[in-house]
């Protein structure tokens, strides 16, 4: 029987430790399970830093991965995988994109053909310019190697082992954070904005499972969005209710309206997924989803396991 082994890069943050959840609960030979004959490592910073080549070399050279899922994002880190994927005959690589490599005007909803239709959010130019190189080296060893090497566009990630620092967290972490600490002080929950922005949220579990079915099934080298569809979008001042439900928050709950929404939305369609897919695939209803997530937060909070800096 071949071996096949699977490295995952990034494996100890917020997707990487989605995949290890699915993979270590999913019935094995199941479509999101793991197969007989099949090893994965989930690799850390600590197994070798992927800035630095003989360091990456190194991590291919002990592992001999022949699939990989690629989870870091500046370009140095793009070449080292990309490149040492190809010289050690990786079967088939996954890198891991963002909505920020769209073009700061672009026609909505966001699919895979606009990638390159413009230039980037200022705020986003040099973390959206490097992750389209990604997508341009995969063709590029495509057309010139054979490479089978893809990537996958998630839109906004959240779940257990997120990063809840409060100065640097996305939006739900932050807000579950947020509301802990009014509710623990005593203090308003005031949340930036009108909260009438909407949002695609994705729960770090179900995309693990959309990147262990790309890994199983989708060849092609064109990305592929993983998302809830448009119609589940859904508004910041929804999801800031949910948390105070969830957080059993009982205090003063309001908007500041004097802080700036942000883009009102940026809607991606998932019909190209749910096409490859052959059929719906069952996402984790939003608030079942948050419930685990704030579940996860607080029973962490004291151990500050990815919680990031916490306040006090």
């Amino acid at each position: 029987m071949i071996n096949n082994v699977v490295l995952v890069t990034g494996g100890t943050g917020l997707v990487g430790s989605a995949i290890k959840h699915v993979i270590e609960t999913e019935p094995v030979g199941s479509r999101f399970g793991k197969r007989e004959g099949e090893t994965w490592v989930f690799a850390s910073s600590k197994d070798g830093d992927l800035k630095d080549i003989a360091q990456t070399r190194a991590l291919f050279e002990k592992y001999k991965p022949t699939h990989a899922s690629f989870l870091r994002d500046n370009s140095l880190i793009n070449d080292n995988v990309i490149h040492t994927s190809y010289e050690t005959n990786v079967q088939k690589l996954i890198s891991c994109l963002s909505t920020c490599v769209y073009p700061d005007k672009v026609e909505y909803p966001l699919d895979e053909t606009k990638i390159h239709l413009g230039l980037p959010h200022e705020s986003n130019f040099g973390y959206a310019h490097a992750k389209r190189m990604v997508d341009v080296a995969n063709h590029a060893y495509k057309d010139q190697y054979g490479s089978n090497f893809t990537s996958a566009i998630p839109t906004n990630i959240f779940g257990p082992n997120d990063n809840f620092d409060l100065e640097d967290a996305h939006v739900i972490p932050a807000l579950i954070h947020k509301c802990y600490l009014a509710k623990k002080n005593g203090t308003p929950f005031v949340v930036s904005g009108t909260g009438k922005p909407l949002r695609q949220f994705i729960y770090s579990y179900d995309l693990a499972r959309l990147f262990i079915w790309q890994l199983r099934e989708y060849d092609d080298v064109e990305p592929v969005i993983l998302s809830v569809g448009e119609d589940e979008e859904i508004s910041i001042k929804e999801v800031a209710d949910a948390i105070v439900e969830a957080v059993g928050f009982e205090g003063d709950y309001s908007f500041d309206v004097s802080k700036a929404d942000g883009q009102f939305r940026k809607p991606a369609s998932n019909r190209k997924l749910l096409t490859a897919l052959g059929g719906k695939f069952e996402f984790t209803p939003f608030n079942k989803a948050l419930d685990d997530t704030v579940a996860w937060f607080l029973q962490h909070y004291n151990s500050g396991a990815r919680i990031g800096k916490v306040a006090v």
